[in-house]
């Protein structure tokens, strides 16, 4: 499964993302993300793939292909 992939799994599951609204485009604020949200969705991630994002910096105002990047880095790393 592709980083999108698991992010969007991620999206859908734990805030009841609408899956034709997660395109590397819209925002995380489109996607009704507040940096609470944020933080669990980090938290998600970090525990999903094995990966830490402590010095990921991303905001509500940031696009879901600014995470997938930046996740993807890091999981590269």
């Amino acid at each position: 499964m592709s980083t999108a992939d698991e992010i969007s799994t991620l999206l859908v599951a734990n805030f009841g993302t609408d899956p034709v609204a997660i395109r590397p485009e819209a925002s995380l604020r489109q996607l009704r993300l507040d940096s609470l949200a944020l933080e669990e969705l980090r938290l998600l991630i970090e525990d999903r793939m094995g990966i830490d994002l402590e010095d990921v910096q991303l905001t509500s105002r940031d696009t879901v292909g600014q995470l997938v990047d930046a996740v993807h880095r890091k999981a590269a790393a």
